[in-house]
């Protein structure tokens, strides 16, 4: 079942591109969060949008948010591709069980074994403020982005 508008956002806890575990209730009270379900670390359209989104870091910064890049890649996959291209962002494993959280937000793609483009935002409350999801192929807009964080 998809997370929608409205929704309280399903907790999760992953593993980061520095072996740390990340949970999102640990958020909570503290600074809205942007989850960021993307396909395939390394992959053309992968890369292109997270690099997006680290070349306008200071858009989530200046909002005090803190921004999550997903994948069911390893965390090892996620630590060279964090390094690689220069992420100051989280960048989550959700390895195992395999595409488990993407499954909770209902952008996971059984037949293809990874996530849709999926972006949620989450306010201090645990609520979904914002979402869009794009298919495999479609790379996201930046200025859907700004559209959500002007809803905080």
């Amino acid at each position: 079942m998809a997370v929608e508008i409205g929704d309280k956002a399903p907790d999760f806890e992953l593993t980061n591109q520095h072996g740390e575990a990340i949970k999102l209730s640990s958020f909570a009270g503290k600074k809205p969060v942007v989850l960021v379900f993307y396909p395939l670390s390394f992959s053309g359209t992968c890369t292109g949008e997270l690099c997006e989104l680290r070349d306008n870091f200071a858009a989530f910064e200046s909002k005090d948010v803190e921004l999550m890049a997903i994948s069911v890649d390893s965390k090892y996959t996620q630590k060279q591709f964090a390094e690689k291209e220069g992420y100051k962002f989280q960048v989550l494993a959700d390895f195992w069980p395999h595409g488990g959280v993407a499954q909770q937000y209902g952008v996971f793609k059984e037949d293809l074994g990874f996530a849709m483009r999926g972006t949620f935002l989450i306010d201090t409350d645990g609520i979904v403020r914002a979402k869009f999801v794009n298919g495999p192929g479609e790379a996201r807009d930046l200025a859907s982005y700004h559209q959500a964080l002007a809803t905080l």
